[in-house]
Order: structure tokens, then sequence, then C-alpha cells
């Protein structure tokens, strides 16, 4: 019968080369990727009317306005910063101000108030989201001014 020889068993003071420790990343070193949010809405209203009760309530929940530029005749673009722990608060601004969102708007907008709400400390709510809002102004339309139109130019 033949016998097999043992194999030699050798220790390693060294770590193994693919270790990973158990260490969890301090406050100052975790970076997070700043939340951007691009939102449509539409309002019938005129535009005097409307942006300034819309620049109020950005200020009023603590956001701040980056940029502000007319892109056509009929549509505007705000770009901001708030605060996640405001984004509730300015979710309502934007709703009771009468600007009309898209169902994405309403969606994007929703998950952050969801995230908002599951978030633990200061400094989880601290996070800065970078929203980008574009307004288009609409003609209110009816049949009336239709009709109106149409025999005016006949």
């Amino acid at each position: 019968m033949t016998t097999v020889p043992k194999p030699l068993i050798t220790l390693s003071l060294s770590p193994p080369i693919n270790s990973l420790t158990a260490e969890t990343p301090s406050p100052g070193r975790l970076t997070q990727a700043m939340q951007s949010l691009d939102i449509q809405g539409f309002s019938y209203e005129e535009r005097h009317g409307l942006l300034p009760t819309l620049t109020s309530g950005f200020a009023d929940c603590g956001g701040w306005v980056l940029d502000r530029k007319t892109l056509s005749p009929s549509t505007m673009e705000f770009r901001l910063e708030i605060q996640l722990r405001a984004v509730l608060d300015l979710y309502a601004s934007i709703v009771s101000s009468g600007l009309e969102l898209t169902r994405s708007g309403h969606l994007g907008l929703t998950d952050l108030c969801t995230c908002r709400k599951n978030r633990s400390t200061a400094a989880d709510l601290g996070q800065i989201v970078a929203i980008r809002l574009e307004i288009s102004f609409l003609e209110d339309l009816t049949l009336h001014s239709l009709l109106l139109a149409a025999c005016s130019a006949a």
C-alpha cells in the first residue's frame, strides 16, 4: 500500500492580498453625489402674475435661485438648489402658485419627498438637491376665441 504524504501547512503573518476591512467611512470622507431633478410645468396665467409668487415661494422654503432665463417668448427656466429637508415646502409652494406640473414632475418631487421622509440624520436632510424647472406659458384658447379669430380673418 502506498502512503500519500501530508501537505505541509505554512502559516503566514501577512494579511491576504484581497482582504477587505469592515471599517465604515467617516462622514467627512463619505461624499454623496448631488441629486438633480428636471421638472416641466405649464400655466395659463400671465407671467407677471405667476413669477413673483413662484420666486417668493422658492425663497420662503430656503431655495437658492442660481439662474433664471427666458428660453423663448413662452418658456422660462429656473435653476435652483434646495436642501432635502425643505423639498416638501417647495412642492407645496409650486402647486399653490398655480403652476401645473407634468406627471413626471409630480413623480420626481414625490420621490424626493419619500427620500426626505426616510432620511434620519441631520446631515442626510441637509443634502443639496439641484432642480431645473421649465415653465411654459400657454394661451387659454377657447372655442369662442377660435371662432372669433376665424370670423375676423374671413
